[in-house]
């Protein structure tokens, strides 16, 4: 099968096409033949030599990604809930070895849902990883629910475009930032209001904040801090950006949680059905070819990324 390698930590030049055999599945796994695969900032961040590093320094060269969306072709004998044939998606495996980057995928069946018809499998794959994090975070730890004044940073892009719209579903008030060229995107996934954070410090603009989802983090916790009630709720996304998050927020008389998403069933199929009663919408604004990893990890690096990146391998 075609799998992209990961050669070494560093470029997008440590990203190698080749050959390589299709994984044998393990009894409680399913192989998938990869359809399309979705890109995040973990990705990019655990080939430059951060992130996840750390976890696969040892398996070098490695197969990087986590979502993806494909057909069923073999089953484990004790994979229940999932037959051959069947479309599904997924967070496969993390932060453990994905290995999605690859026309096979053997996955866990407790990492899946069964793709709704209605949604193609770019827009699947897309609502993986991001969408986990993102209800993770507000459901979890947010405990987000009708009435909560809620703050989500960089709300056009792809954990936050999915926040947006899950905290909606909730009944919560949302106020997102982006710049302003992105303003009528994220009013339009559902926010009750938006702030251009390059016009002026944000801070200045909101107050009395019962929850915060922090994709930044650094000195964008503290700013965030300041227009937070006390006792309220920040959860800061970024991984070696976001250690501090809970001292700081319990000096101010408030809750901070750092947080990695994890491998769900039930979450999973929870964004399945909202995919399929059409009320979580996933935005996937570039669609590249296998052969075009490269550049789709660019296109993430540039931070201009508008929902989500999305890779197609197969047809």
């Amino acid at each position: 099968m075609k799998a992209i390698l990961l050669k070494d930590f560093g470029g997008t030049e440590q990203l190698e096409l080749t050959e390589i055999p299709k994984p044998v599945i393990k009894d409680h796994e399913v192989l998938i033949r990869t359809r399309s695969i979705s890109i995040n900032p973990i990705d990019v961040k655990t080939r430059s030599g951060k992130g996840q590093a750390q976890r696969i320094k040892d398996k070098m060269p490695a197969i990087l990604g986590w979502d993806v969306a494909g057909v069923v072709v073999e089953k484990g004998s004790q994979a229940d809930g999932i037959n051959e044939g069947d479309e599904v998606f997924g967070q496969v495996n993390f932060p453990g070895p994905g290995k999605c980057y690859a026309e096979f995928v053997a996955a866990s069946a407790e990492h899946l849902a069964i793709k709704p018809g209605n949604t193609g499998f770019d827009e699947a794959a897309a609502a993986s990883l991001a969408a986990l994090t993102a209800w993770q975070a507000i459901h979890r730890y947010g405990k987000v629910k009708a009435g909560t004044r809620v703050l989500i940073h960089a709300a056009s892009g792809g954990v936050g475009h999915f926040a947006v719209q899950l905290c909606k579903y909730l009944g919560a008030n949302v106020t997102g930032t982006s710049s302003a060229g992105n303003k009528e995107f994220v009013l339009n996934l559902g926010a009750d209001a938006h702030i251009d954070y390059t016009s002026g410090p944000f801070e200045e603009k909101i107050s009395g904040v019962d929850f915060v989802l922090d994709t930044i983090g650094g000195d964008n916790i503290d700013r965030s801090i300041k227009v937070m009630k006390p006792g309220a709720i920040i959860v800061s996304l970024p991984s070696g950006l976001s250690e501090s998050v809970a001292e700081k927020a319990k000096l101010a008389g408030m809750e901070g949680y750092k947080m990695m998403v994890e491998p769900s069933k039930e979450d999973i199929r929870f964004i399945a059905d909202l995919l399929a009663k059409k009320i979580l919408k996933p935005h996937v604004s570039r669609v590249f070819s296998f052969e075009e990893m490269a550049a789709a990890h660019k296109q993430l690096e540039s931070g201009k990324t508008v929902g989500k990146v999305v890779v197609r391998v197969s047809a």
